[in-house]
C-alpha cells in the first residue's frame, strides 16, 4: 500500500520517488549498450544443408537511419543475394533479417561471413554511418560426433550464449539404465550447457542441442564530418536535354541515387490510374510512339531490382514475365552482375517490349540507354548515394555529363578543371561541360508527368485522334 515499507508478506518495497529521487533516477536510467549484432538459429549439425541465420540489431544509436543496409560476403553459398535491409518499427525495434546459407560442396572448417552495415544520412548535410562485423560459421565433417561439434564450436566462439534461467553454467547428469528418460534442456543467454549421459546401458540415446546464439560487436569505421546542405536536396531527378527528340542524345536523362531501384510498368500512362511501385517506369514504344496499353501490360509493376552489390551493379528478376540478359533468362531471384554492352530485354515471354543497354559502368554509377523506339525519349543514370567517383571517366563519346550524388543532392563534375557544381532548377547550364545548350534540371525524375496521364501520353492520344479525324 502507499506509504508502507514492506508488502503483506514482508518483502521490502522500493522507496517512493519523493523519498529517494536519486535511487529512482538510477533505476530508471538505461545502461549504455554498444551496437552489436545478435545471431541465432545456427546449427553446426546441418553440415552441407541449408540453414537460416537470424540477425538482430541491438544497441543501435538513435541517429541512424530507419533503414540500415546489410551487405554480406562469404565463401558459403548465400541465398537470396548478399544485400538485405534492416527496418525500424514505429516503436523503435528493429525487424530481424534472415540470412540463408549453405555449406554444400565445401570442406569442413570455419568460414567467415563478412558483414557491413550502412546507415544513410537522414537529412541533407547529415552524416552517414558504417559498421562492420565478422561472423564465424563452423562447417563440420559429415561424420563428426555431436561432442566434437560442440567442443569445436565452444573453442572457437568464446561468447556463445546458452541460457539456463540466469545461470552461467547448466549441468545435467543422468543415467539411462533405468529405462526411458526425456530431458528438455533449454539454454539461452548464458555461457555453457553441459549434458552428461551414462550410455553404458543398451539402447539408443537421442541428443539435441538448442539453437546456438552469440553476439558480435559492431565496429564503426566511417563517421564523415558534417557537410553543408545541398541547395536542392533530391534522391531522384531529371536532366531535360532539349525539347527536340534526338536519337544520339535522349531528351530525358533520369537520375536516381537510391540503394535499390525498382524497374516496372509506368502506371501513369494507363488511363491515369493505378499506384506506381517502380522508380524506373517503362512503357512500350512502337513505330507510332508510346503505347501505354497492349504490350506495356507485359511489364510487371515490380519487374526487376537494380542495386549495387560487392561485385558491382546487378539486376534481379522479380516479375511474372521474366527478362533476358544478353538473350538468356537468368532465373527469378538470381542477381546478375552488369557489364558494359549488356542488353536487357523486357520480357522473356515477348522479347522487345522494352530494351535497355548498359552503355557505361562508372566507379559510382551505371548508365542505361534504351535501344527500342523509346531511345529518343529517355536514358537512365543510376548513382550510388553519397559517393563521389575516385577518378573522372570520360563520357564525351556518349554526350553525357559526369554526375555524382553527395550531401543529399546531385552534382556536376568538370573532368578538366575539377570544379563541382550543385544542380538546381535555377542553374545556368550553358557553360558546363558535356551539357547541351538549353538543358535544364528538374528535381523529380519524370517532370513531364502530372497528377493524371503524362503529357507525352496526352500528346500521343491527341495525335491518334487527329489521325482518325483526318482519315475519316
Amino acid at each position: 500500500m502507499p506509504g508502507e515499507s514492506a508488502c503483506a508478506h514482508g518483502h521490502p518495497q522500493l522507496p517512493a520517488q519523493a523519498d529517494a529521487p536519486e535511487a529512482d533516477a538510477a533505476l530508471a536510467a538505461p545502461a549504455a549498450v554498444r551496437p552489436h549484432l545478435h545471431a541465432s538459429g545456427f546449427d553446426p549439425r546441418a553440415a552441407g544443408g541449408r540453414q537460416v541465420l537470424k540477425l538482430e540489431l541491438r544497441g543501435m544509436p538513435p541517429d541512424c537511419a530507419p533503414q540500415v543496409t546489410l551487405l554480406a560476403s562469404s565463401r558459403l553459398q548465400l541465398e537470396n543475394g548478399e544485400r538485405h535491409t534492416f527496418n525500424r518499427t514505429v516503436r523503435g525495434e528493429w525487424l530481424p533479417v534472415f540470412l540463408e546459407f549453405s555449406s554444400r560442396g565445401l570442406e569442413h572448417g570455419q568460414y567467415r561471413i563478412e558483414v557491413e552495415l550502412h546507415s544513410r544520412a537522414q537529412a541533407p548535410g547529415g552524416s552517414a554511418r558504417t559498421w562492420i562485423a565478422t561472423l564465424l560459421i563452423l562447417a563440420p565433417r559429415a561424420d563428426a560426433s555431436l561432442s566434437e561439434i560442440h567442443q569445436t564450436f565452444l573453442a572457437t566462439h568464446k561468447n556463445v550464449r546458452v541460457q539456463a534461467d540466469d545461470a552461467s553454467i547448466a549441468r545435467v547428469k543422468a543415467r539411462t539404465g533405468g529405462g526411458r528418460l526425456d530431458i528438455d534442456l533449454r539454454a539461452t543467454n548464458a555461457g555453457i550447457a553441459h549434458l552428461d549421459l551414462d550410455a553404458t546401458a543398451a539402447g539408443k540415446i537421442d541428443l539435441g542441442f538448442s539453437s546456438i546464439a552469440w553476439d558480435e560487436d559492431l565496429l564503426e569505421i566511417d563517421v564523415p564530418a558534417q557537410a553543408a546542405a545541398h541547395p536542392c536536396p533530391a534522391a531522384t531527378a531529371c536532366l531535360v536535354l532539349g525539347e527536340t527528340p534526338d536519337v544520339q542524345r535522349p531528351r530525358y536523362l533520369r537520375l536516381f541515387a537510391l540503394d535499390e531501384c525498382v524497374l516496372g510498368r509506368d502506371e501513369s500512362g494507363l488511363n491515369g490510374a493505378g499506384a506506381i511501385d517502380a522508380d524506373i517506369r517503362l512503357m512500350h514504344h512502337g513505330e507510332a510512339g508510346l503505347m501505354p496499353e497492349g504490350l506495356t501490360r507485359r511489364i510487371s509493376g515490380r519487374h526487376a531490382l537494380l542495386r549495387r552489390g560487392r561485385e558491382g551493379f546487378e539486376i534481379e528478376d522479380v516479375s511474372r514475365y521474366g527478362l533476358l540478359v544478353d538473350g538468356v533468362w537468368p532465373g527469378k531471384h538470381a542477381p546478375v552482375a552488369l557489364r558494359p554492352g549488356m542488353r536487357i530485354e523486357f520480357t522473356a515471354s515477348i522479347p522487345g517490349v522494352a530494351v535497355l543497354e548498359v552503355t557505361a559502368v562508372l566507379p559510382n554509377a551505371i548508365i542505361l540507354q534504351r535501344l527500342d523506339a523509346g531511345m529518343d525519349l529517355e536514358a537512365f543514370y543510376l548513382m550510388d548515394p553519397e559517393r563521389k567517383p575516385d577518378i573522372a571517366p570520360r563520357l564525351g563519346a556518349l554526350g553525357l555529363p559526369l554526375l555524382f550524388h553527395r550531401d543529399g543532392g546531385f552534382w556536376h563534375l568538370d573532368p578538366a578543371s575539377g570544379i563541382e557544381t550543385p544542380l538546381t532548377p535555377t542553374l545556368a547550364t550553358g557553360n558546363l561541360s558535356a551539357w547541351p545548350a538549353g538543358a535544364r534540371f528538374a528535381a523529380r525524375p519524370y517532370p513531364e508527368h502530372r497528377n493524371g496521364p503524362s503529357t507525352l501520353v496526352l500528346r500521343q492520344q491527341e495525335r491518334s485522334a487527329h489521325g482518325r479525324r483526318a482519315s475519316a
